[in-house]
């Protein structure tokens, strides 16, 4: 097994020292779905609470803080995001979200949002102690979805790229302090959205013409604006996992910057991808490792192990110890930022809730995996 954090084509340093510090988890865990059917947030939140009280003991089950994204604009992860910043004022335009001189009506509508998630966590989670995880879109992923009121994407000034990074890390600050202060049982974890981060490095995200591309960013910048988001966040009293979709160039930036874990969608075998992530896990730092739904068969259900296996298989095949599996998270694939608020995919709460019940099925596995 290769004892550097290799990034691929993209031009990633080398050697990679550690800089988390993270206590080994007792059990492998499982996180409930952050995108959630239906508009009502006390509904969604009492369902994700109750179900993640119920899971076995031998899982840390995660609970969520649910992206109600029907409930309209400002609901979708950017707009979410980009309503926190203060001092950015943003604006729904033709395109997506942008930054603009003065607030448009649906940064209001986002923040009305926000005060109703917020008001309905206090109310569900009395009485109520775990793990909660809150999304946000990373300041690369951010910069590469927003508009300049007057030009291309936030990415192609390095200035705006700043400004959002500096913005992020205050703002995110405050809203983990606001929700701690709603659920004072609750440890948060901040799932930083970053699947754009592999294109920003590559230089392959296209300008608003789609004729050309923007120039590649170096990974020591890369860096530079992320580390202050986590640091953040950790001040903050936060856990931090990264989340790079499926660039693996991205691991050995999420590690520098302290997080905490760094999470991956489920890819096809690869050796060098593996490396980069067994190399990640011996210095300490969890897996997230986002997983499509089971296969199901008429006779005999969801295809839980197949999940499991997802993950142990090539676990198994780079060297890793199989005890190390505790160090494990599984949930959702991320899936895509879009630069366009897009209507989410119709989904029902008993498929929210089957796809976060075998996910701690598939944990439970990894459990017994580890334990044997």
């Amino acid at each position: 097994m290769s004892g550097l954090l290799r990034t691929g084509a993209e031009g990633a340093p080398d050697d990679v020292p550690s800089t988390t510090t993270v206590v080994p988890p007792a059990f492998p865990g499982a996180v409930a779905p952050l995108a959630w059917p239906g508009t009502e947030p006390l509904e969604a939140l009492l369902t994700v609470l109750g179900d993640a009280s119920d899971a076995p003991a031998e899982v840390r089950s995660l609970a969520t803080l649910p992206v109600l994204a029907s409930r309209g604009p400002g609901t979708d992860r950017v707009g979410r995001t980009a309503a926190l910043l203060d001092g950015l004022p943003v604006e729904l335009g033709p395109h997506g979200w942008r930054l603009t001189d003065h607030e448009g009506s649906d940064v209001e509508r986002a923040r009305a949002a926000w005060r109703e998630d917020l008001d309905a966590l206090a109310i569900a989670s009395v009485g109520w102690s775990g793990e909660l995880v809150v999304e946000a879109v990373g300041p690369w992923s951010l910069a590469a979805s927003l508009w300049l009121a007057r030009g291309d994407r936030a990415l192609s000034d390095a200035g705006a790229v700043s400004d959002l990074g500096a913005a992020l890390a205050e703002s995110l600050a405050r809203h983990v302090r606001d929700v701690v202060r709603q659920t004072p049982g609750a440890h948060v974890t901040v799932l930083l959205a970053e699947p754009l981060v592999g294109q920003v490095v590559a230089g392959v995200i296209p300008t608003f013409s789609g004729h050309a591309r923007l120039r590649a960013v170096p990974r020591p910048r890369v860096l530079e604006v992320l580390e202050p988001v986590v640091a953040a966040m950790h001040a903050a009293r936060a856990r931090v996992v990264v989340h790079v979709g499926t660039a693996v160039g991205g691991v050995a930036p999420a590690v520098l910057a302290g997080a905490d874990g760094v999470g991956l969608d489920v890819g096809p075998w690869d050796e060098r991808r593996w490396e980069t992530i067994a190399t990640a896990v011996e210095r300490g730092v969890e897996l997230w490792q986002g997983l499509p739904p089971a296969r199901v068969s008429s006779c005999t259900g969801p295809d839980v192990a197949g999940l499991a296996a997802l993950v142990s298989d090539p676990w198994r095949r780079v060297g890793l110890p199989v005890g190390d599996l505790t160090r494990v998270v599984l949930h959702e694939t991320l899936g895509e930022v879009r630069v366009d608020p897009v209507p989410p995919v119709p989904r029902s709460t008993d498929d929210a809730r089957t796809s976060a019940r075998n996910l701690r099925r598939a944990a439970l596995l990894l459990a017994e995996r580890a334990a044997g």
